[in-house]
């Protein structure tokens, strides 16, 4: 999207965190890009919402991290797909349900760091002594079968960078 300069960053009340949003409204300004915070209580709230969005110039949603957004993933992208909003999330699953795309931490290498963790206090390491660790493994998933279906294509060079694209 690159002539959009508009989008809606949906999610519940308090989502993203303060912090997270500090960050948002910093990048966006300096890419000169304004984004919009929606927030939705109940699922059925994202029909309107989205609409509101668009109608508001919107010219794409970003997913806030969290429990609500990612239980009703599959409500919000047919509904943003419905709205012709181009969505980028932060887990793949939002992809997998039909989404264009997302960036975050790997779940799987998360949950591969969890098990080490649960591994070490299971064999008497005290969790207080345990390091707090970052996620060190991203990745990029496009839906190319969405693009499509907004009528977007893909640069090339994002495509090869993804570690995982869905025709």
């Amino acid at each position: 999207m690159p002539l959009a300069s508009r989008f809606a960053v949906v999610g519940a009340p308090n989502s993203p965190f303060p912090e997270i949003r500090r960050e948002l409204q910093t990048a966006a300004r300096h890419f000169g890009i304004t984004v919009s915070f929606i927030e939705i209580k109940d699922p059925d709230d994202f029909d309107p919402a989205l609409a509101r969005a668009k109608k508001d110039g919107a010219g794409g949603i970003i997913a806030a991290l969290g429990a609500f957004t990612y239980a009703h993933r599959a409500k919000l992208v047919q509904l943003a797909l419905k709205h012709r909003l181009p969505g980028i999330y932060w887990a793949r699953d939002y992809v997998e349900a039909g989404g264009l795309m997302s960036y975050g931490a790997s779940f799987d290498d998360v949950g591969r760091r969890a098990a080490y963790f649960v591994d070490r206090i299971l064999k008497g390491a005290k969790p207080a002594g345990l390091p707090v660790e970052q996620p060190t493994k991203f990745e990029l998933v496009i839906n190319l079968r969405t693009a499509k279906a907004l009528g977007l294509t893909i640069p090339q060079t994002l495509l090869v960078r993804a570690d995982q694209v869905i025709e």
